[in-house]
């Protein structure tokens, strides 16, 4: 080095005024992963802009903040009671992001345990709120969806506000009573029971009215045939049948005119 300080004076001065400078870039620039965003805190003082995912220049000093804007879970689990006083136990999952424009006020009005702060206590707060609104078996049945919709509703109108994005409410898990459990399924068997013997009836109505047709049916057929008999037709008839008789090469004796007026056959064999 003094070698190349003699023959190049102020050489030293420069070298040393690049070394600052790297330094000083250096420290000027942050990097801001993916997902996430950075707030800037210059000794207190919280700027507005926020910095976007990848490589930025901030000031000398200057503290950054990173905050994930990606979609998180939160869970949650709790005993609450239902509109008739049972209590019932929940398991829900909030899934939910911090909106990337709001994250330096978020910073500034309440810190970086927002998720605390805010977004835990309001979730319990609805879950208790709302469930209190409806009876055990609407937890039970399928009409759970619409509790976890409701839920979903008020979270989103007390966070909103807060600079916080509510994606969807989803009841993991509902636990009722031991005796209300077996109440309701009791009665669910009660009714497919009730259905299916509606069927039975049904099914043996169809059939009883398919024999009263089949009947009707053969009824009217033997009425029709009745009607159409008589004894001039009868005489006509065993006449036909003595005239092909008489044909035959068999001995025979065909004598006409009985009491009924019907030919009398008689064989010899």
């Amino acid at each position: 080095m003094d070698r190349i300080g003699n023959r190049f004076p102020g050489a030293g001065k420069v070298v040393a005024a690049a070394i600052v400078a790297v330094v000083l870039l250096y420290s000027c620039l942050t990097v801001v992963p993916a997902g996430h965003v950075g707030v800037m805190d210059f000794f207190g003082r919280v700027s507005d802009r926020v910095l976007s995912p990848g490589i930025n220049v901030v000031g000398p000093g200057t503290r950054v903040i990173l905050f994930s804007v990606q979609t998180r879970e939160m869970k949650e689990s709790a005993a609450v009671p239902t509109s008739e006083g049972l209590v019932v136990s929940l398991d829900v999952s909030l899934l939910y992001r911090l909106r990337p424009a709001e994250a330096a006020r978020v910073y500034r009005t309440i810190g970086r345990r927002y998720e605390a702060v805010v977004v835990e206590p309001q979730l319990r707060s609805v879950i208790r709120d709302v469930t209190a609104e409806y009876e055990a078996k609407f937890l039970y049945s399928a009409s759970r969806e619409l509790v976890a919709q409701n839920m979903f509703k008020h979270v989103e109108r007390l966070v909103s506000s807060r600079g916080v994005e509510a994606e969807q409410v989803l009841l993991r898990a509902v636990q009722l009573p031991q005796l209300l459990t077996t109440a309701i399924q009791e009665k669910l068997q009660a009714e497919q029971q009730a259905q299916r013997m509606r069927f039975v009836l049904d099914r043996e109505r169809q059939e009883a009215e398919r024999k009263r047709v089949e009947g009707q049916g053969i009824a009217d057929f033997q009425s029709i045939v009745a009607r159409g008999i008589s004894p001039e037709l009868l005489k006509w008839k065993a006449i036909e049948v003595a005239h092909e008789l008489s044909k035959s090469p068999n001995t025979k004796v065909v004598i006409l005119g009985d009491k009924s007026g019907l030919p009398i056959i008689l064989t010899d064999k």
